[in-house]
């Protein structure tokens, strides 16, 4: 039921639910208090709504958006709280007095200063944005002043809206004891700290503490541009959550020949990013981007395919690369979108074979198999389980755009699968990380991931207490402790080097100082190795995990792992070159023969209907090598999906983009003796409101 109030109340606890309705019962109290009239009533009601508004607002609940969408946003809560107390002077017959004046007056006064407060914080905003967000820039020419206190800014409204406490808190008292003069001084300190506070942002709108126009910003980077001369772009654009999908190939572009740049859309997401050597330049306006120098550029890569990829695609002097950000038999890998480009590689000869299976326009000659270079961390298998018992890794995707039930197993099999599992005859470990996708469109699917992860953390509960691990438990207590402790140390540590500039710089503070720095990336690199290693030794090897977010990356729970369940994604081809057991959801029961038809990647897995009941299979592989009757098939899928092991992946790789690069000289050379001399980007230039409306802003689903 709780879990039921929750979902419809669109929190995301049972503390914010509480909040929530201590918000909702507090308002009519108040409104209750001021018609008795009753002033502690009143008081501990007002209280109460204070507390519970400002809970909700620190953690970000959804309710808070959905109350301004009906008009009862923060400040009509606020207004309506003033309000109500000068109904409850009313009723105590205090309409005539001067507290009574002094109250409405304050008030309105107070409302008044927020108008200016408020104007000076979004100028301040706005003239503190710059019309690119960097990372690994030089930004030297442009003078970018420090930012202002984020305390100062940070949530202004809701602040400046709390100054009234003071105006609300004197009347009341003075309403109930008869000192007036408690009143007056509740107003006056709320009116002078209104005053204080919007006169402390005036000086951040001096010259000296604005960012440069954006046309001081865009020359700066463009003359960087012209410098650096990049050779090799990664273009991205996505939502929220989409992240992960050009952090995978960070690492890649580390080692990629040339000189690679990072080229992104959507400022939120740039805080997002891993740390990385790479230069990355986030262009949120198509204008601006289309006016970008990049005349050196030979070729971009796509990790995604979105609308917005036609603000760059547009440009022939460069050749266009889908690289995706995952390899698997699902029907996005296949997407007719992919005609676009000029190549699309894929891992191996399977992705090959997929596109002229789905003849969506993909010619054969325009695929390069380049294998996956994400991979190297994946560890080899030793075909024996890691720990006393076998640990099994549940990763299932998300529910896609689509209601088809092929999608994922989460809502036909999810349960049956973990319970299954942790009711095993042998006992074994389960670890459960669902995609960062999971319930963003369908609501079903998120309550089934609630309860999944309720059983985990409940099942892990009750084996804390089993007397068959008690001996174990309590043998590892020290080093378990001592290893959270270094995780504590280690996050600390993380923080400090992750976060660009000093505490509090915004994003343009942050594009000034946030140059590569090789011994703090190292560093970095170091201390996300050894997190990872505290993270799997604060917990014993028979205590079931749930594993959200993005640490533990999935990766380090595929070397954590035996055996794994999963669905139709790339997290199985990924899984497959560990060479470990691994099971698949025919969640749309097509039958094993023509499930295994349909999807290259489950030839070597065990086929699990939704009932799971064939989990058996999976569980006798993990434990006994003997029992793995799928070992040789998965060796052969393993050349089939990912391609082979000489030459490595990043060398193929590298490969590819030296033959693009050729094929990109050879055609803008062509074209150059072919126009005599003019301009070669003069010849391509089109009006940018053309390029602005062609579609672009629509996504393209992958």
């Amino acid at each position: 039921m709780i879990s039921t109030a929750i979902r419809l109340a669109r929190v995301g606890s049972l503390s914010e639910l509480t909040a929530a309705a201590l918000m909702g019962l507090g308002y009519p109290c108040v409104m209750i208090a001021a018609l008795i009239p009753n002033i502690w009533f009143f008081t501990a009601a007002g209280a109460v709504t204070y507390a519970a508004d400002w809970y909700l607002h620190q953690k970000g609940s959804y309710l808070i958006n959905r109350l301004n969408k009906v008009r009862v946003g923060l400040p009509i809560r606020f207004l309506l709280r003033q309000l109500l107390l000068v109904l409850l002077l009313a009723r105590e017959s205090l309409a005539e007095t001067p507290l009574f004046y002094a109250a409405v007056a304050g008030f309105l006064i107070f409302y008044g200063l927020q108008a200016p407060q408020g104007a000076l914080a979004t100028l301040i905003r706005l003239r503190r944005t710059m019309p690119v967000v960097t990372r690994n820039v030089d930004l030297h020419a442009v003078r970018i002043p420090d930012a202002p206190p984020n305390a100062l800014l940070r949530r202004s409204g809701e602040k400046m809206l709390h100054l009234d406490i003071p105006a609300m808190a004197g009347v009341l008292i003075a309403a109930g004891s008869g000192k007036d003069a408690i009143g007056y001084a509740g107003v006056a300190a709320t009116l002078a700290l209104g005053l204080v506070y919007t006169a402390v942002l005036v000086p951040f709108l001096r010259r000296k503490r604005r960012v440069p126009g954006a046309p001081t910003v865009l020359k700066a980077v463009g003359a960087w541009l012209r410098e650096y001369q990049p050779t090799v772009v990664l273009y991205f654009s996505g939502s929220d959550e989409s992240a992960y999908q050009v952090n995978m190939w960070l690492e890649t572009l580390e080692q990629i020949e040339g000189r690679p740049l990072i080229i992104m859309r959507e400022r939120n997401l740039v805080p997002k990013l891993a740390a990385t050597a790479v230069p990355v330049i986030c262009v949120p306006g198509g204008m601006h981007l289309m006016n970008l120098e990049l005349s050196t550029v030979r070729v971009a890569l796509y990790p995604a395919n979105v609308g917005k990829n036609i603000h760059i695609l547009r440009v022939p002097t460069m050749k266009h690369v889908f690289i995706g950000h995952g390899d698997s038999d699902k029907l996005a890998s296949v997407n007719p979108f992919s005609k676009v480009y000029d190549e699309v590689w894929t891992a191996g000869r399977a992705g090959r074979d997929r596109y002229a299976l789905a003849d969506v326009g993909v010619r054969d000659e325009d695929i390069v198999e380049v294998g996956r270079p994400q991979l190297a961390p994946i560890k080899t298998w030793t075909g024996t389980p890691k720990n006393p018992i076998p640990t099994v890794l549940y990763a299932p995707t998300w529910e896609g755009w689509d209601d088809n039930p092929g999608n994922t197993s989460l809502l036909l099999a999810g349960e049956n699968i973990v319970r299954r599992l942790l009711e095993a005859e042998k006992p074994v470990r389960v670890i459960y990380k669902p995609h960062p996708f999971t319930g963003i469109r369908n609501k079903k699917a998120l309550a089934v991931h609630q309860r999944i992860t309720a059983m985990v953390r409940a099942a892990a509960a009750e084996r804390s207490v089993d007397p068959r691990w008690a001996a174990e438990a309590a043998a590892a207590q020290a080093d378990q402790a001592e290893a959270k402790a270094e995780l504590t140390r280690i996050q600390a540590r993380l923080a400090e080097l992750t976060k660009p500039g000093r505490a509090g710089g915004d994003e343009s503070e942050e594009s000034r100082v946030s140059l590569a720095d090789p011994e703090r990336l190292a560093g970095i690199k170091r201390l996300r190795a050894e997190w990872n290693e505290a993270y799997w030794s604060s917990c014993g090897w028979w205590e079931h995990r749930v594993v959200t977010g993005s640490e533990p990356k999935l990766y380090d729970c595929f070397n954590e792992a035996d055996g794994m369940v999963s669905d139709i994604s790339s997290v199985v081809s990924d899984f497959i070159a560990s060479g470990k057991p691994y099971a698949v959801t025919d969640s749309a029961e097509l039958g094993i023969e023509e499930f295994r038809r349909q999807n290259t990647a489950v030839r070597a897995a065990v086929i699990l209907s939704n009932s799971a009941e064939e989990l058996g299979e999976l569980l006798e592989a993990v434990a006994d090598p003997s029992g793995d009757k799928l070992a040789d098939a998965r060796r052969e899928l393993k050349t089939y999906l990912l391609g082979p092991d000489e030459p490595t992946s990043i060398e193929q790789f590298n490969s590819a983009v030296r033959a693009l690069t050729a094929k990109a000289e050879a055609r803008n050379a062509g074209v150059e003796q072919r126009i005599g001399g003019q301009f070669l980007g003069e010849l391509d230039r089109e009006s940018d409101s053309g390029a602005e409306t062609n579609g672009a802003e629509a996504p393209v689903a992958h």
